[in-house]
C-alpha cells in the first residue's frame, strides 16, 4: 500500500471493526480484543488490524488488512502471516483483504500446489473489492461507520455519476443520526479516503458544504431547535400560530448562512416567501 494511506490505515479504520466483521463478514460474536501483533519475522511492519473473537464455533483470530493498490506477493504475506498468529495465539485465522484502490482488483486470494500425498498446500482468503459494493446496499444499513467508505464504493455509478455522487456520498453522511462529533469524524475518513479515486479539487469544493453544514449544527440557533423539538414538531405539521416563529427561526438560519432548501424543509415555509427574506 501506498505509504501515504498505509501510515494512516489503521487509525482510519480501527473504529470500523465491529462494521466491517458484521456487514463484510457476516461473523456473529460475543466478544472482540485487539491483538497487537508486530510481525518481525514477516515483514517489520504491523498488520492493520487483529481481533480475537468468541464465536459460537470456537475462537478465531480476524485479521483484516487494507489495500489501496495490487499486490502480487499478498498471497505470501498473508500466508506468512496466517502462520505467524496461528504459532503465537493458537487461534485459526480468519483471513480478509478488503481493496480500496482504484482500479481492479488483480490479485490472487489462494496459494496451492500438489505434490503427491504429503506434500500439498490449498492455501485461500477472502477478497473483498469495496469498489464493487452498492452505495444503496449500505445506506441501507446502520453500518454508520462504513459510510467513510461511501466515496469508494459502487464503481460504476461513481464513474457515470463523478462529482455527483461524492456530494451523495456528503449527503448520506449528513444525515447519519447520530451526534455532531461522530458525524465529523466519518467525514474526515470519508474526505481522506475519496483521495484515492477523486482530485484534491473536488474533494475541497464538495466537503466544503459539508463542514459548514456542521457549523450551523453547532450554533446556537439550532440547537434550539433541536431542544425545543421544533424539526420533530415541523415533520408533524405546524401547528396554527405557530408561523411566526418559523420565520424568525428562518431569518437567523440565513443569517447563519444555511441554504434555502434546508430552511424550507426545517420551517415548512414555500421556498419563495423565504427568499423574500432575504431583503
Amino acid at each position: 500500500m501506498s505509504q501515504k494511506y498505509d501510515i494512516t490505515m489503521k487509525s482510519i479504520f480501527s473504529d470500523m471493526a465491529d462494521d466491517i466483521m458484521g456487514y463484510f463478514l457476516g461473523l456473529q460474536y460475543t466478544k472482540i480484543d485487539e491483538l497487537n501483533i508486530e510481525f518481525t519475522r514477516v515483514e517489520r511492519r504491523d498488520s492493520d488490524m487483529i481481533f480475537k473473537c468468541t464465536t459460537d464455533k470456537g475462537n478465531v483470530a480476524v485479521h483484516i488488512e487494507f489495500q489501496s493498490e495490487n499486490d502480487g506477493k499478498m498471497p505470501y504475506r498473508m500466508l506468512r502471516y496466517s502462520l505467524e498468529i496461528m504459532e503465537k495465539h493458537n487461534l485459526i485465522p480468519y483471513q480478509i483483504v478488503i481493496y480500496i484502490g482504484k482500479d481492479n482488483v488483480n490479485m490472487k486470494n489462494s496459494l496451492s500446489y500438489d505434490f503427491g500425498e504429503q506434500n500439498t498446500l490449498d492455501y485461500r482468503y477472502k477478497i473483498i473489492n469495496v469498489g464493487e459494493i452498492k452505495y444503496t446496499d449500505v445506506i441501507e444499513t446502520d453500518y454508520y461507520d462504513l459510510y467513510s467508505l461511501l466515496p469508494l464504493m459502487d464503481k460504476n455509478r461513481r464513474k457515470e455519476e463523478g462529482e455527483k455522487y461524492l456530494e451523495r456520498c456528503v449527503e448520506a453522511i449528513k444525515d447519519i443520526p447520530l451526534d455532531i462529533n461522530k458525524k465529523k469524524d466519518i467525514a474526515f475518513k470519508a474526505e481522506i479516503l475519496s483521495g484515492i479515486v477523486y482530485k484534491r479539487e473536488v474533494i475541497e469544493k464538495v466537503f466544503s458544504e459539508v463542514v459548514k453544514m456542521f457549523r450551523i449544527e453547532e450554533s446556537e440557533t439550532y440547537k434550539m431547535i433541536i431542544e425545543k423539538g421544533i424539526e420533530k414538531g415541523i415533520e408533524k405539521g405546524i401547528e396554527k400560530g405557530e408561523k411566526e416563529k418559523s420565520i424568525k427561526i428562518a431569518k437567523k438560519l440565513l443569517e447563519e448562512g444555511m441554504d434555502i432548501d434546508k430552511i424550507a424543509k426545517i420551517t415548512e415555509l414555500a421556498k419563495e416567501e423565504i427568499k423574500k427574506l432575504i431583503n
